[in-house]
Formats: structure tokens, C-alpha cells, sequence
């Protein structure tokens, strides 16, 4: 999830979509400008399925992996055993809900939680198959925030949050409080059931990005400025934070990947560290490295350092890219004790950046080109991003690694794509480059980087998902947010 505004027009636009919120609880679709480009283009998938890869540990305290997040499991793989659509007779159906929903998670019944981030922003429970709104809860937020610059790339708010084991949402938000959000038995909506004022330990300016759990069940938090690390012991309310840097110096603006063995994994624009919790449960720096960087701050981008969230891969590995130019996928062993670090560092094309996290299976990462997104407004009247995907792969021994393919042909603004390990694709969301400005889902071989399909979703300004990521749903439909609210895409 990523991106900075310019307002004036985008703004105007944005703002009336947001409007055209209903009183119902009855989905409203999408509104798309007239056109009719191509609809759907390759051909339908026969699934081939990824196996003999170590699977992603369950985390104790998440829903099942591929329900509690924006990344999908406490490793922030943006793997799933699930299966996605394959391109057969697609439907999608399109719901304004008056946010964007860029984290969508699943209760044990199926059902949609997701937060919707907009000048509203709430914490939804929906239906996933109509889409319609079952119940809601509102999160504080600042009604004016969306017509200021560098709104679309502020993650505060709620943005990600994520669902426990219990089926409870725990969403950081923007005025300092940590809530933890049970659902009615009615299955009506969300009562809070604890509410965690984190005020006192934040100095003005600190924003929450993001919150989770680490193995042990201790919250770990991060703030957007002054590199803010805390843990929240959730039983007694006790609460430590240290800071790593100092305003521009230290920013966090994504999320952070928790291992099975109490190990945290956080990026600031500079550095990623390695954290573990002291005999207190204080925030102690286990090992930390700095990232090469060009010092830009890249069109795609929402600061001068990294784009990613930490990923975990199997055999005792971490991954971001880095800032360099050209930019690297760059690759650490995890261990406390490791005589070195750096495993590789692979330059992957040319101009190029992105603002979303990596996909892991087994010894493989897939990275995404965001570089051109400014804002919105950088995918109007047929203009797109620079197009680009490839594949990473750690070399046999773990001495080094080696490009497997790239995809120099589909752009993909900003989505967070992920795999199927039961299809053998990989789930993007591309943009073409006519003048009604239409979004394709699109699926890739995760063997080859081939296009497989892509199919039509809609045209013009409201089908921009800005960052948000795919999940796919335990129904086997694939679900984006999109500035007004969200799509879902499945086979027919």
C-alpha cells in the first residue's frame, strides 16, 4: 500500500467517488468511464501447483495464514495455499464503500474484515460474495487529510491492521490508541472490546503505521516518524518504546515481518534490523545493517529509503530491496551470530523501485516495478508506470543468487501481488495505456514470468487500487481494494 497525492483534479475526482457512498447496506458498483477496450486477452489457466516448498509456520497468535493480513502470514511471504481464479468465464463485482479497503482479512465464516481508509474511515464486516456491508465501525481519522499533498502515502490510520486467532481485528490508529475489535454475535458489526492509550509514550507527530504480535504474543509497534519501536504486553498494558533515529532520519512507512522464534524484522529508510524482546519485553536491536541508497527519492516511492516490508523465506533468510541505482533485491541470513550477513544483492530493472513487499516461496522472491507512480493522477488519460517483474532466486549453496526470469512488458502501479501455491500463479493487477484508462486483473506463470491472462475489471480513476493488496479468499475469489472500495474477481 503506497502513494502521494497532488490534489486539484485527482483530488476533485477522488472526493467524489468517496461521495457516492449509499445509505444502504446494499452494494453499489464501481462507476467506470464508457469505454470498451478488450475484455479479456490470453487464455485460461490449467492449474499447476508449486509443491515440496517448506510451508510458512502458522503464527500462534494470527488467523490462519492468508486471513490475517495485507501479506498474509507473520512472514509477510504474500504466499497462499489457496486457489485463485484460472480465467474461466471471469465476474467481477465492484462495491463503493467509501475508503479504500487495502487490508482485507477472513473471520472463520468467511467473511470480509477489512479496513476502509477514506475522509471516513471504519472497520468493515462484509459479505463475500455480494459485497455488501454487514457492519461497521468507525476509527478516527481527519476528515480533511484527503485533500492535503502526500495523502495517498500515509499508511496511519489503520490502513494495515491485523485479525488474531480469535477473529479480532487490532487496528493502531491515528489518535494514539491500539483497539482491539471483537464482532457482535449478531454478526452485525464490531464492539471494542480493549482499548489501548498508547498517548503518553508517543510525542506529537508519532503516528502509527502498523502493530503485530510477535511468536511470544508480545504487540510490537511502529510509528511513521523518528523510527518509533515499542512492544505492548496486551495482559498488563505495560509499554516500552526506543527510537532509532531522529524526523526524516528514521522513518518507517511500512509494515514489519515477525519470525517463529520471537524474532522482528523492521526497515527504516536506512537500515533493516533484526529485534528480539529483552527479559522485560523491552525492544532490543539483535543485529541491524545499513542498505546501499542512492539518497532519491524515486518517483514510486513514498521516502528515500526502502519500499518493502521485510519478507521471511525458509532456511534462515530476509528480504528487501534496497535504494540503490539500480535497485537491488537484497537478501540477509537472519541468525544472531552470522559471520556475514549479506547473502546478495541483485540489480533488477534499471530504472526501477517499488513500494510493496516481496513475494517468498521456498528459495524464490518476486519483485514488483512501481517507478512513475506519484499519485493517482500518474495513471490518468493513458499514462502507466514503468512496466517490470522478476525473479530472485538464492542460489543452492545460500552463497549468492541469480535472476530466474523477468517480465519487462506488464506494469503494475502499485498492487501488492501475490502467488497461489495451488494454481502456479502469480496474482497481479495491471494498467493499459489507453485513453480511458483501463485495470486488468492479471495472472503470471511463477515458473516462466509469462503473462498468462488478464482480464478487464474497469476504466478510469475509481478501478486505481493504490497500493492496496490482492487476497485471495478462501472461496477462491480474489479480492483488491480500489480507491472507493473494493472489487473481487472469480471464476464462473
Amino acid at each position: 500500500m503506497r502513494n502521494s497525492s497532488r490534489g486539484g483534479a485527482v483530488g476533485g475526482a477522488t472526493a467524489t467517488l468517496f461521495a457516492a457512498v449509499a445509505a444502504t447496506a446494499g452494494a453499489v458498483p464501481i462507476p467506470a468511464v464508457p469505454a470498451a477496450p478488450p475484455v479479456f486477452l490470453g487464455n485460461p489457466a490449467v492449474a499447476q501447483p508449486i509443491t515440496d516448498l517448506p510451508p510458512v509456520p502458522q503464527h500462534p497468535y494470527l488467523a490462519p495464514n492468508g486471513s490475517s493480513g495485507i501479506h498474509d502470514d507473520g512472514w509477510m511471504s504474500n504466499t497462499t495455499t489457496r486457489p485463485g481464479p484460472l480465467g474461466h468465464d471471469l465476474r467481477v463485482v465492484s462495491s463503493v464503500v467509501g475508503g479504500e479497503c487495502g487490508s482485507i482479512t477472513f473471520d472463520h465464516a468467511g467473511r470480509i474484515v477489512t479496513t476502509c481508509i477514506g475522509p471516513s474511515p471504519a472497520l468493515y464486516l462484509l459479505d463475500p460474495v455480494t459485497l455488501n456491508v454487514l457492519g461497521r465501525s468507525a476509527l478516527p481519522g481527519d476528515p480533511g487529510a484527503f485533500l492535503r499533498p502526500g495523502a495517498f502515502g500515509n499508511f496511519t490510520g489503520g490502513a494495515y491492521f491485523y485479525l488474531d486467532n480469535q477473529d479480532r481485528a487490532v487496528v493502531a490508529s491515528r489518535d494514539g490508541h491500539i483497539r482491539v475489535f471483537a464482532e457482535n454475535a449478531s454478526g452485525d458489526g464490531f464492539t471494542v472490546v480493549h482499548d489501548h492509550d498508547l498517548t503518553g509514550v508517543l510525542r506529537p507527530g508519532e503516528t502509527f503505521n502498523s502493530a503485530l504480535p510477535d511468536s511470544n504474543g508480545l504487540l510490537w509497534f511502529v510509528a511513521r516518524s523518528n523510527g518509533v519501536v515499542g512492544t505492548l504486553d496486551l495482559n498488563t498494558g505495560a509499554t516500552q518504546v526506543i527510537r532509532l533515529g531522529d524526523g526524516a532520519n528514521g522513518e518507517i512507512e511500512n509494515s514489519f515481518a515477525v519470525g517463529a522464534d520471537g524474532d522482528v524484522y523492521i526497515a527504516t529508510n536506512r537500515e533493516l534490523l533484526r529485534f528480539d524482546a529483552g527479559p522485560a519485553g523491552e525492544p532490543v536491536v539483535t543485529w541491524r545493517t545499513t542498505y546501499a541508497n542512492s539518497g532519491q527519492h524515486k518517483p514510486g516511492q513514498v521516502d528515500d529509503g526502502t519500499g518493502t516490508t521485510p519478507t521471511i523465506l525458509s532456511g534462515g533468510y530476509v528480504a528487501i530491496t534496497d535504494n540503490a541505482d539500480p535497485m537491488n533485491v537484497v537478501v540477509y541470513r537472519t541468525a544472531a551470530d552470522a559471520a556475514q550477513r549479506q547473502v546478495c544483492a541483485v540489480p533488477v530493472f534499471g530504472a526501477g523501485d517499488t513500494e510493496n513487499s516481496l513475494i517468498s516461496a521456498g528459495n524464490s522472491l518476486i519483485v514488483e516495478n512501481n517507478y512513475g507512480y506519484t499519485g493517482p493522477e500518474a495513471t490518468l488519460l493513458g499514462k502507466t508506470t514503468t512496466p517490470g517483474f522478476a525473479r530472485i532466486d538464492i542460489d543452492p549453496d545460500g552463497n549468492g543468487c541469480h535472476q530466474a526470469w523477468d517480465n519487462t512488458t506488464e506494469a503494475a502501479p502499485t498492487v501488492v501481488p501475490k502467488l497461489s501455491l495451488a494454481t502456479g500463479l502469480i496474482y497481479t493487477y495491471t494498467k493499459g495505456d489507453e485513453a480511458t484508462d483501463p485495470w486488468y486483473f492479471t495472472a503470471l506463470d511463477f515458473r516462466t514470468g509469462a503473462t498468462v491472462w488478464k482480464h478487464l475489471t474497469g476504466t478510469g480513476p475509481g478501478y486505481n487500487n493504490n497500493y492496496a493488496g490482492i487476497t485471495l479468499g478462501p472461496n477462491g475469489t480474489a479480492y483488491l481494494g480500489v480507491i472507493p472500495g473494493l472489487i473481487a474477481v472469480h471464476d464462473n
